[in-house]
């Protein structure tokens, strides 16, 4: 993807719901979570455990998160193997945009995302 697409696709972008981030200040995704809301991005935190991170409620999936909250960006810091599920739950709530760390990768195709990626 081309610098001015993903420019394209982030300007219109709200919230940003963190799958798999921690509580430890020192982990790449709460760095990267506490940027994005410095920045003015509502963020979503998604992981099994916990009640609040960042100032904001904690939601053991993307299911759980109620409808009326839209999610733009669903960014996934977890190990490739648990991707695939997160990535269908992020389909099926609307996300624009399902980010992943470089040099993650899916094993299984997810055949909804044929010819998105």
């Amino acid at each position: 993807m081309k610098d001015e697409e993903l420019k394209e696709i982030l300007i219109g972008c709200k919230a940003v719901a963190v799958v798999g981030i921690s509580p430890r200040e020192n982990r790449p995704s709460y760095i990267v979570a506490s940027y994005l809301k410095s920045k003015g991005y509502r963020i979503i935190p998604v992981r099994p455990d916990g009640d609040m991170i960042l100032g904001e409620k904690v939601y053991h999936s993307l299911m759980e998160i109620p409808k009326e909250v839209e999610i733009d960006v669903v960014d996934i810091f977890r190990r490739s193997e648990d991707v695939p599920p997160i990535v269908e739950e992020a389909i099926q709530w609307g996300a624009k945009v399902v980010w992943m760390r470089k040099g993650w990768f899916i094993k299984k195709p997810v055949p909804r995302l044929k010819g998105l990626v």
